[in-house]
């Protein structure tokens, strides 16, 4: 902590709300307000994740039970999002803390110039001083643009910011061999290297509390999002926030995962994690090691097969004969270009399409490989 960080702190509905009502749990709250307003107070820059917008405003219409269609979905968030974020302005004004509320949709993070707008408003926002509380855009989302839950959500915001930590506050304290409310043998895990490793050591339900959204496999795969975008993160309790200050002094609080090796640059970042893959490329064994080991860019003579549709300067995944996914990256050839080229030589593309075409069918530049690949 000799430094400022940057530090990305997602809490859950569950420990946003009592279990029992929905009602907002305003202990857990102030003291969560309390935390993150000591950590600025202490020069770290704060992005606070909330969700609870669809339980507050179901608690707000007396609803027992989460809306199941998406047109209720959306209008019980737009009525639960406006009493959240007052009810944190009136915490936050209380210690003179300046908040600013960000709503993003998938495709903010999907388009280049929204992604590095946000980046920018993110950044502004921060070397003002001001917590920025983001949740998912609810009211206008629809499933294809959708996070799909807030874990991930936060993972992304960690990536595109270049964040240190990641915290996720949840109903559990931490990660465990097995579901510790139905499971007594359940063992705790307090550091994970490498996610491989988790494979054989737990077992995972995805049911999340009555009013979340994830399991504990949402988690899983938010680690996987910050420790590749080189972000520590660690799970612990949501009624305890004061754990985030624990953790960051060195207490083993909860379960940390360790950061992997992380892209370069903020543009790898933004290929590596925001974007959805539309297709496939299978590659021979020579286009892997050229791409893995010397670091050059995908050629037509290494693909074997091409699978799904899509466009120029879509994502897509580079995988090996298994599967497996080796890299990613931005493609130069729609999904039918490359049927008629893959196989062959750059030097025959003018002649197989009829008109000529970059060498590369996606550019060491555009291309970020898998760290946790196994290469025989």
């Amino acid at each position: 902590m000799a430094k400022p960080l940057t530090l990305v702190v997602k809490i859950g509905t569950s420990s946003l709300t009592r279990s029992d009502t929905g009602h907002l749990a305003l202990s857990t709250l102030a003291q969560l307000v309390e935390t993150l307003s000591q950590l600025q107070r202490q020069q770290h820059r704060v992005i606070l994740v909330s969700s609870g917008a669809v339980g507050v405003g179901c608690a707000r219409l007396g609803l027992t039970e989460r809306p199941r269609t998406m047109a209720m979905k959306q209008a019980v968030a737009a009525i639960g999002q406006g009493r959240l974020m007052r009810v944190y302005d009136d915490l936050f004004t209380s210690l003179d803390q300046p908040i600013a509320q960000v709503l993003l949709t998938r495709s903010d993070l999907v388009q280049r110039s929204r992604y590095v707008n946000s980046y920018r408003t993110f950044r502004q926002l921060l070397q003002l001083g001001v917590v920025p509380i983001v949740n998912e855009n609810d009211t206008v989302a629809v499933d294809e643009l959708k996070f799909g839950d807030n874990d991930t959500l936060s993972a992304l915001v960690a990536s595109l910011v270049g964040a240190d930590w990641l915290f996720l506050l949840t109903d559990v304290d931490r990660l465990y061999s097995a579901d510790p409310r139905q499971d007594p043998e359940a063992q705790p895990i307090q550091l994970v290297q490498q996610l491989e490793q988790l494979q054989d050591q737990i077992s995972l339900g995805d049911r999340g509390s009555m009013w979340g959204t994830g399991g504990m496999m949402t988690k899983i795969e938010a680690a996987r999002i910050a420790t590749t975008a080189g972000v520590r993160m660690a799970i612990t309790e949501g009624r305890e926030p004061g754990n985030i200050l624990k953790i960051l002094q060195g207490e083993p609080v909860g379960t940390q995962f360790a950061p992997q090796s992380s892209p370069s640059n903020a543009r790898k970042r933004w290929i590596a994690h925001s974007l959805i893959p539309a297709g496939w490329l299978y590659l021979d064994g020579g286009a892997i090691a050229a791409i893995c080991q010397a670091g050059k860019s995908l050629l037509p003579a290494g693909i074997t097969e091409v699978e799904g549709e899509f466009q120029r300067q879509d994502a897509v995944l580079l995988c090996d004969s298994t599967g497996q996914e080796i890299a990613r990256g931005l493609v130069n050839y729609s999904h039918s270009e490359l049927q008629k080229i893959q196989g062959h030589r750059s030097a025959d593309i003018p002649k197989l399409l009829g008109y000529e075409g970059p060498e590369t069918v996606v550019h060491r530049d555009n291309l970020v490989l898998n760290p946790n690949a196994q290469l025989s």
